[in-house]
């Protein structure tokens, strides 16, 4: 089976994208009605998600009770990169995490069958039919912490700026969900995948730590070129911050950006070439 949809006349690009968009906006229509079913189950939720967050910044707090610095980062900017992560990290979830998470269940009960037959692109369904509305909220949380942590930085970004960090917190989204799509395809092969996907999920907490307080080495080359954790939330707080080195780092965010995407997509091909369907 391909992993796009079965053929079809073709489309002008704009008629395709007033099509997606339409899509789209029934999903997210679908999304608002489950979740407004389990209400109380939607604010426990964010409730604890602000609980978790609020115990981080609590944990850097005691931190600098004992120091000035980690490496370069003053406590203000170790703040900004936190809630910088946990917005990057919120955003994903809201778009596409439970997306990744359920890729093994449609696999496993053969509902990727019907997916697959859709007049739609299969990888755009698959990766977008939920969304999590309590993570905007927890995302909205997050951009208070920064704009907060910048007030006491003395930060005063401009429209390109902020423009500029929009863009490459966009990337470090993409990058978190390239690399979970890829990983919840190795349920073709294995039909659960769920343990992978959350021991991935566990590694969001290395955004959240400042790329200079690790030595060069093993641990920050893995999580530079292999898993660029440390890239995904880094550059766009040390863009806001003026802590850039050099303009390279915003170009290797970019590159690993297109790197695991590509990559993401070549899985997801070979991956529904080897699928032969619930009813083989």
């Amino acid at each position: 089976m391909d992993a796009t949809s079965p053929a079809s006349p073709p489309v002008a690009a704009p008629g395709r994208l007033r099509r997606y968009a339409t899509v789209y906006a029934a999903l997210w229509r679908n999304s608002i009605v489950r979740e407004m079913g389990f209400k109380t189950n939607f604010l426990l939720w964010i409730v604890v998600e602000l609980l978790w967050f609020a115990l981080q910044l609590c944990f850097v707090a005691v931190i600098y009770q004992h120091t000035e610095r980690i490496a370069t980062w003053s406590k203000w900017e170790v703040v900004l990169l936190m809630g910088a992560s946990q917005f990057i990290q919120q955003v994903f979830t809201a778009l596409f995490f439970t997306n990744c998470s359920n890729l093994s269940e449609l696999v496993r009960t053969g509902r990727l069958d019907f997916l697959l037959l859709l007049p739609v692109n299969t990888r755009f369904v698959i990766s977008l039919r939920h969304v999590d509305l309590g993570a905007f909220v927890n995302a909205a949380s997050a951009v208070a912490v920064m704009v907060y942590a910048a007030g006491r930085l003395g930060l005063r970004p401009g429209v390109v700026e902020l423009a500029a960090f929009g863009a490459l917190c966009a990337a470090g989204v993409l990058i978190h969900y390239s690399l979970m799509f890829l990983l919840a395809t190795v349920s073709f092969w294995t039909v659960r995948a769920q343990s992978i996907i959350w021991g991935y999920h566990n590694l969001f907490n290395v955004a959240r730590l400042p790329d200079a307080a690790f030595r060069p080495g093993m641990f920050k080359a893995t999580f530079t070129f292999v898993l660029p954790m440390l890239l995904v939330a880094n550059v766009p707080v040390k863009l806001l911050a003026d802590k850039l080195d050099a303009g390279w780092e915003v170009l290797l965010l970019l590159g690993m950006t297109a790197v695991c995407f590509a990559v993401s997509e070549w899985g997801w091909r070979r991956s529904v070439r080897h699928y032969t369907s619930a009813s083989s």
